[in-house]
């Protein structure tokens, strides 16, 4: 990470600091350093502030800042954050139930056997790891989640689907993740989630937020409809 932290202009009144080039822990943990100092040290004149795994996005208020002297004040403040400083808000574990199994997960054969696994290994596998919350994005909730074991990480579909259902739970490479809504996907899928990842009517709209962890719990089909899982 020599050469980072950067700043560019990325918009009108939006500059992004980046902070590394990989998908690294170590790198994030960085951006959210960085993001506190941000938020601590501009308050009401930043609109938002979006980390996303190595970069930080800040939009601030034109009409209380020009462009130049915010960039030189992000500059200062980029460079006084200590890297041994203790990220302030406690980094969260957030277990999240899946059902899974071939009715939930349409790929899960398919992935297994062209990782010569049989499919409750490809489960256990995807069970046994704590993944990072890197970056929420695509569509409200979506968690891109990192890393899985390299034994169970494929890419793509080479044709995604029309329809990925509410709560699918799929592998892109070396990550995972849950759909929060109906949309079209090329990821992989394994199981389906019965927690709600978007849900704008409550306190917390989304379970997770960057830089939380998560954990995946087996449940059998009749749990997953019990906890509001939808076929």
């Amino acid at each position: 990470m020599d050469d980072f932290p950067y700043i560019e202009v990325a918009g009108e009144n939006t500059f992004i600091v980046y902070c590394g080039k990989d998908m690294e822990k170590g790198v994030l943990g960085r951006v959210r350093r960085i993001d506190q100092a941000v938020r601590s040290e501009f308050g009401s004149m930043v609109i938002d502030t979006i980390p996303s795994y190595a970069s930080l996005l800040v939009i601030y208020r034109a009409d209380q800042v020009n462009g130049s002297d915010m960039k030189l004040r992000l500059e200062v403040c980029v460079t006084e954050v200590d890297e041994s400083q203790k990220i302030l808000e406690v980094e969260r574990v957030v277990t999240l139930p899946v059902w899974y199994g071939f009715e939930a997960g349409a790929d899960l054969k398919a992935l297994a056997e062209s990782k010569r696994l049989r499919s409750e290994e490809v489960i256990a596998l995807h069970q046994e790891k704590e993944y990072q919350v890197y970056a929420i994005g695509f569509a409200p909730g979506f968690a891109y989640l990192g890393e899985v074991d390299e034994r169970i990480a494929v890419p793509r579909l080479s044709t995604p689907r029309k329809r990925v259902p509410c709560g699918a739970v799929g592998i892109a490479g070396r990550q995972t993740a849950v759909y929060p809504s109906e949309s079209p996907g090329g990821w992989n899928l394994i199981g389906r989630c019965p927690v709600r990842m978007f849900d704008l009517q409550a306190s917390e709209p989304m379970p997770v937020r960057v830089g939380d962890c998560v954990r995946f719990e087996a449940i059998d089909r009749d749990q997953y409809m019990d906890l509001g899982g939808q076929l």
